[in-house]
């Protein structure tokens, strides 16, 4: 077992917070192109099956891939969060920036600050966040891969998604949903919904911890 960060935006975290969001897809760097299928051949050790056909060249092969996650692992959750300061009577509140906070002035703090310095309350990005100051952690139960585009309606609720629209009509599926949700917050365009690249599918539940 091991200790990892993971990162998620707030709207994310929010929904974790409610037992919405049991499940997230990352996705898997350094695949082969060409690659058709993945077979799982240890806990968390994949095999990636490639081909490239050409006119008249034909190349098959398989790579080992290695997921980042495994089943047992305790992932800390890195988040917006800011440092309590004693002296900032405006950085006050329950310690982190949820979805319900809409303002960025809306200060809460997540530890008491170690250095001399007032840090003022001000939202620090969750690249920054330490272990110490982590309030979420989750266990891994289980890991698998797949294509981005194989999520069932079933999968992207546990992904937190939400159906919208009027009573839900046709045409706004959760399905729908974590596919807006996907290509709002992929950075790289070459992973986006309508390429359907391969992510590792990782199942989680909360872990409780003491205070």
């Amino acid at each position: 077992m091991a200790e990892k960060p993971i990162f998620f935006n707030t709207k994310m975290i929010q929904a974790i917070l409610d037992g919405r969001k049991i499940m997230t897809r990352r996705t898997v760097k350094n695949i082969p192109e060409g690659t058709h299928r993945v077979e799982q051949i240890g806990e968390s050790l994949f095999e990636a099956h490639w081909g490239i056909h050409g006119n008249s060249m034909f190349l098959d092969g398989a790579t080992e891939i290695k997921c980042p996650y495994q089943p047992g692992d305790i992932l800390w959750v890195r988040e917006t969060w800011a440092s309590y300061c004693d002296e900032c009577e405006s950085n006050q509140g329950e310690g982190y920036k949820d979805a319900t906070c809409a303002y960025g002035d809306c200060n809460r703090y997540a530890y008491k600050a170690d250095d001399d310095g007032c840090p003022g309350g001000k939202w620090r990005p969750s690249i920054h966040m330490p272990k110490e100051a982590a309030r979420i952690f989750l266990r891994v139960k289980t890991v698998r891969v797949e294509r981005l585009q194989d999520i069932t309606e079933e999968q992207a609720v546990k992904e937190g998604a939400k159906a919208y629209g009027p009573n839900n009509c046709s045409g706004t599926s959760a399905r729908i949903a974590f596919a807006e949700i996907w290509d709002r917050t992929t950075r790289d365009n070459s992973y986006e919904w309508r390429k359907n690249p391969w992510v590792w599918v990782i199942e989680f539940e909360r872990e409780e911890v003491e205070e």
